[in-house]
């Protein structure tokens, strides 16, 4: 008895050490909302409040950046007016522009992802767009073609307006399209920059430092050596947000963090809560190729197709790569391949032929498969010809005899 006592405690011992294990690989973050996902896939690794509307503060001016970028040139000068900088609310974070100061795009564009300097903004929005409201009505419409569902932009700073909301997803989906271009990417990678003089502005001493604290070297509580950018943001109504990406391993991850705070020992959760989820990322999951492109998957035999051609390979249209959970063994995974009905010969080389499915994590990752090679039907005319001369010559045959036949009776 004693032995079967000890047994089940040793068992209750091991489960609780798996249960342990288990707990230790989740995650949990202290701003309000926030997402990880994976940048090549698009997999969402985990998400708190992720579709729930949130104030994005500074945030917002990774849509004005890329805007910018695409609708001029950076050597462009821009010349500064008063009206720019009448409403830029006292307590906002600017670079000191001056009425009538000539400043190129590019400059600009410093002072706008570095100290995230709203004068810039401003000035950016009306000389792209015309005025703040049609700037912001861009904005909308690139959200909108982006996949956005719950975003509205009234400005292009990030100032705070009752009206000017977003989600983590969202922000994620316009982070993951900026990032995609190499300018914007130098942008927020940029840890400091000095603005030249101007005909305004005499001195080069606006000194602009990035305040992406995950970029910065010299931030023994915050820098993340594998980080890439992307904005920060704050107003009193928005709470801490960050957006942010890094690289490392061949995996890609895009984090956003909203209305964050302070840790209970003082630190600035954004930072703390997007290295948390970057961390869980990296040490839970891995990037896995299953298959490369054109890769034979199966070859199957066409039935009417003549003998040279009715072994047909079936060729993946696209590679097909997952971010799978590290303890799970790929070469487990057992593909479920679905042909077309009736699939009949002739049938054209690169020609659609059915599908591929794996399921990896409960998630489904598809392909077309194509035919290798060209599969030529059976002439069968040509048959139905060869079959009726041979039977003509039977029967001639026959005929042949039976007339030698007659011949021989009538000359007896």
């Amino acid at each position: 008895m004693k032995y079967i006592k000890k047994c089940f405690f040793i068992i209750f011992l091991i489960i609780l050490s798996l249960q342990t294990f288990s707990f230790a690989d989740e995650i949990n973050i202290n701003s309000q909302a926030g997402i990880l996902v994976e940048v090549s896939t698009g997999r969402i690794l985990y998400e708190k409040n992720s579709t729930k509307k949130m104030y994005p503060a500074s945030t917002t001016k990774i849509m004005t950046a890329i805007l910018v970028i695409e609708n001029c040139k950076l050597d462009e000068i821009v010349t500064v007016k008063e009206s720019s900088l009448a409403n830029i609310p006292s307590g906002y974070v600017t670079c000191n522009l001056q009425v009538g100061e000539e400043i190129s795009v590019n400059d600009l564009m410093y002072a706008l992802m570095l100290p995230s300097a709203n004068d810039a903004a401003i000035v950016l929005a009306d000389y792209v767009g015309g005025s703040v409201d049609n700037f912001a009505n861009m904005m909308n419409d690139k959200a909108r073609s982006l996949g956005c569902t719950s975003t509205n932009f009234v400005n292009p700073n990030g100032v705070h307006s009752d009206k000017h909301y977003s989600t983590a997803y969202d922000m994620y989906l316009i982070a993951k399209y900026a990032m995609q271009n190499e300018t914007f990417r130098k942008y927020v990678s940029t840890t400091t920059y000095t603005l030249p003089a101007t005909n305004k502005y005499p001195n080069a001493d606006r000194i602009l430092e990035n305040t992406n604290e995950l970029i910065n070297p010299n931030s023994s509580n915050y820098y993340y050596k594998y980080a890439i950018g992307i904005k920060t943001g704050f107003t009193s109504q928005a709470g801490n947000c960050l957006v942010a990406e890094s690289s490392r391993d061949g995996l890609d991850f895009i984090a956003v963090v909203l209305n964050g705070g302070l840790t209970n020992s003082g630190l600035n959760s954004r930072f703390v809560d997007t290295k948390n989820m970057f961390n869980y990322g990296y040490d839970n999951f891995t990037l896995t190729k299953i298959i490369e492109k054109n890769s034979v998957v199966d070859t199957i035999e066409i039935e009417n197709a003549t003998k040279e051609t009715k072994n047909l390979d079936l060729i993946i249209d696209e590679s097909i790569t997952v971010v799978n959970n590290k303890n799970i063994d790929i070469n487990n995974v057992i593909p479920e391949i679905k042909l077309k009905e009736n699939l009949v010969a002739p049938i054209s080389a690169g020609e659609t032929v059915g599908t591929i499915k794996y399921k990896v994590d409960d998630i489904e990752y598809s392909a077309n498969l194509l035919s290798k090679n060209e599969v030529i039907e059976k002439n069968y005319l040509y048959i139905y010809i060869i079959a009726i001369g041979i039977l003509l010559l039977f029967i001639s045959s026959i005929m042949m005899k039976k007339n030698k036949k007659k011949v021989k009776r009538r000359r007896k």
